[in-house]
C-alpha cells in the first residue's frame, strides 16, 4: 500500500484586490490603484502565482518554527531526566550536545555558537599589522600579507570575517608589533550572547560516512 502524502495547507494570503464603488482595483508597487481589467493577464497570473507560493512558504516557515520548539523541548525533557537520575546535566546549560540512536545510524547535535562583536581595538590592531607589512619584504612575507588582508575583509553581511580573524591569531611572528596586534584583537572580542542550532545526521551503515539532513533551523 502506498502511503498518502500529508495534506499541506498554505497560509491565507490577501488577494490584493480593493473594491471601490463596486469596481475592483489592485495597487501597484508605488501604491497607485489600477483597475483590475486593465492589468495584463500575465501580470495577474504572476501575482496569483506569487501569492500562492508565498502562502505555502509562510506555512512551511511556521511549521519549521513549531518543529524547532518541540525538538528543543523534547531534548530538554531528556536532559532534565538525566539531571534527575545522575544529578548533572548533559553538556551543561549552554554546552554542545549529541544524541545518538541505539544503532548509531542517526544523531542529533545541539551546537551553541557565541555571538561576537569587535571593539575599537580592531583599528589599532590593523595599524600594527600594516606597520609590519610595510617594513617586511613583500617577497618573503606574501603569505602574511594575504592573511592580514583576508582577516580584515568583511563577509557578505558586512561583518568582520571571524574565520580569517582567528587564523590571524594563530599566525606566529617574532615581531613585537605583530604580537601586540594579536593582543589588541583579543581585547576587541566581546561575546554579546549565543545562538544554538540543531543539526541532524544519518548514515546507512555503522561504517558509512555521515550525511546531513538538510533543514536550516538556525533562522527558523
Amino acid at each position: 500500500m502506498t502511503p498518502q502524502a500529508t495534506q499541506f495547507t498554505p497560509a491565507p494570503i490577501p488577494d490584493g484586490i480593493v473594491e471601490v464603488n463596486g469596481h475592483k482595483y489592485m495597487a501597484d508597487a508605488k501604491g497607485r490603484l489600477t483597475a483590475r481589467e486593465l492589468i495584463k493577464p500575465q501580470h495577474l497570473l504572476q501575482d496569483e502565482l506569487v501569492r500562492k507560493v508565498f502562502g505555502f512558504a509562510i506555512a512551511l516557515a511556521e511549521q519549521l518554527s513549531r518543529f524547532k520548539g518541540h525538538a528543543y523541548e523534547d531534548l530538554g525533557d531528556f536532559d532534565a531526566m538525566l539531571a534527575q537520575e545522575y544529578g548533572l546535566t548533559k553538556g551543561g546549560a549552554k554546552g554542545n550536545r549529541t544524541y545518538t540512536s541505539f544503532d548509531g545510524l542517526m544523531k542529533i547535535e545541539v551546537r551553541v555558537q557565541d555571538r561576537i562583536e569587535f571593539g575599537p581595538e580592531m583599528q589599532i590592531a590593523k595599524g600594527l599589522f600594516d606597520e609590519c607589512l610595510n617594513e617586511w619584504s613583500a617577497d618573503t612575507r606574501a603569505e602574511m600579507r594575504s592573511i592580514v588582508t583576508n582577516a580584515f575583509d568583511t563577509d557578505k553581511e558586512g561583518k568582520i570575517n571571524r574565520t580569517n580573524m582567528f587564523l590571524l591569531l594563530r599566525t606566529e611572528s617574532e615581531d613585537a608589533r605583530w604580537q601586540k596586534g594579536q593582543d589588541a584583537i583579543r581585547d576587541a572580542i566581546h561575546i554579546i550572547g549565543s545562538q544554538s542550532y540543531l543539526r541532524f545526521q544519518f548514515r546507512d551503515a555503522q561504517d558509512a560516512a555521515w550525511q546531513s539532513l538538510t533543514i536550516d533551523l538556525a533562522k527558523a
